[in-house]
């Protein structure tokens, strides 16, 4: 039993998930990711939970093959039952081997069956590639499903047209069967132009509106989600489309006594340093969407994972006005943050002022840590840190021209002054939600430990209520 809001296979690392919820217990298939034995294949490992906190970790379920198979690598797929309780897994079937006639590795649907969910049983004769018109060395991550009972399997994929501008021929395609072995090639599901591919596909539906939701490496390094009353679209992007920033990636969703659960990967940094180049995989993390009156899905920490940290923790900060119209403050507490901490606040912020928020891990000065600011006037909350990367030796030679960590900027409506932060931490991960909507989770390695504080710039800020807990 692994009991955390997190999950990590040390020493290996979690990759794209598949969730998948049979009796009310919420299954976490996930690409197991060994970053020493790169080229050695990847196989699917199974997470379960019936609370959103407790961890069975159940291992490999699904073996990759052998240098020779054309599974040598199992990549993302779904898993189904059928109507006679049949389970269905497909997944993306990949070998560097076996190569397109450009020279890329072949990308192929692979089938596997189960009767427990975790014993699965491959039906090699059921593998395939992408039609005729379709990059075969681009045609991954199959996402079947139903638009409603008795009517045909859709299967969803992250595909390329063959032929067309190379930033542009991204779609989601899509094939048709009755059976689950058999598949035909159908229009596509989504052709914007805009992406080299939309990874991670998946259709669901809440109330009387439709979601696509996928992943995209073009514009940026994101999951978005688009809006349709049609399972069949036209796909809308609402006003904030992206589910969270840079490091939250390839999430996809499944529904939850009732719940729509999102699971994903928060990214490592190479060398575990703040400035670090972005890796693939990391830690497993949940969010949860809450669709608003307008159709448009907020995103928040599970109740579950905001109450599993029970003691309290006693930071010296108590409630405090910092009125700094004209000028920059900030209170900072007089115990050190543990490792791992669960915060909430309440901040009441002038809607007019320039920014506040919260020091995370910061000095007894706060001068050296982390930043979660929220600004008003841009609307957006970003993370930042002190000092920022330096670029020589004189004073000027700082990069005060990059206002805060780029990747980790989100948009938010600040035009209320009340404000609710509920805050993650544990050792280098940090998920922060703000008023239970925007979603931003990356990690923190440069300042290990430090105190809790609050700040204003050109504004007025209250930290009204303040709970803080730990494990």
């Amino acid at each position: 039993m692994h009991r955390a809001p997190f999950f990590t296979p040390a020493p290996d690392w979690v990759g794209d998930t598949i969730p998948f919820v049979h009796e009310d217990t919420l299954y976490v298939y996930y690409l197991h990711h060994r970053r020493e034995a790169i080229g050695e294949g990847t196989s699917w490992h199974l997470l379960t939970t019936t609370d959103l906190v407790t961890w069975t970790d159940h291992g490999e379920v699904l073996p990759h093959g052998g240098p020779e198979d054309e599974d040598l690598n199992c990549y993302t797929g779904s898993v189904v039952t059928d109507d006679d309780g049949l389970h269905h897994l497909f997944s993306t079937a990949q070998n560097p081997a076996r190569t397109a006639p450009d020279g890329r590795p072949l990308q192929l649907v692979a089938h596997a069956t189960s009767t427990d969910l975790l014993h699965w049983d491959k039906q090699p004769a059921h593998t395939f590639g992408a039609a005729e018109g379709w990059d075969p060395a681009d045609f991954r991550d199959p996402f079947v499903h139903r638009t409603a009972p008795g009517e045909p399997w859709q299967m969803l994929l992250a595909a390329r047209r063959s032929t067309g501008p190379e930033r542009r021929r991204g779609i989601v395609g899509r094939l048709t069967s009755t059976d689950l072995q058999r598949w035909e090639p159908a229009a596509p599901l989504w052709d914007p132009r805009r992406f080299l591919t939309q990874e991670c596909p998946e259709v669901f539906r809440i109330g009387e509106w439709w979601y696509l939701v996928y992943s995209e490496f073009t514009d940026a390094f994101v999951t978005r989600y688009r809006m349709s009353r049609s399972p069949e679209g036209p796909w809308h992007a609402p006003r904030h489309d992206s589910l969270d920033a840079r490091s939250f990636y390839a999430a996809k969703s499944a529904t939850w006594k009732g719940r729509r659960i999102f699971a994903g990967w928060i990214a490592t940094r190479e060398g575990r340093r703040d400035d670090g180049p972005w890796q693939w995989a990391g830690t497993l993390s949940l969010l949860e969407a809450v669709q608003q009156s307008d159709g448009t899905l907020d995103l928040r920490l599970p109740p579950e994972v905001l109450a599993a940290d029970a003691a309290p923790v006693e930071t010296g900060l108590a409630p405090t006005t910092i009125a700094a119209p004209t000028h920059y403050e900030s209170a900072v507490g007089s115990h050190e943050l543990p490792a791992r901490a669960t915060i909430r606040a309440r901040l009441r912020l002038d809607p007019e002022g320039r920014a506040g928020g919260l020091l995370l891990r910061t000095d007894a000065e706060g001068e050296r840590g982390y930043v979660l600011r929220l600004e008003p006037r841009a609307g957006r909350m970003v993370l930042d840190r002190w000092p920022r990367s330096v670029t020589g030796t004189e004073q000027w030679q700082i990069s005060g021209d990059v206002p805060h960590l780029i990747e980790l900027e989100r948009p938010a409506d600040l035009s209320s002054p009340e404000h609710r932060l509920d805050l993650v931490l544990e050792e280098d991960l940090l998920v922060a939600v703000l008023d239970e909507k925007v979603a931003l989770s990356t990690r923190i390695y440069d300042h290990p430990a430090g105190r809790l504080g609050v700040f204003a710039e050109d504004a007025t800020l209250s930290l009204t209520d303040l709970h803080v807990t730990t494990a």
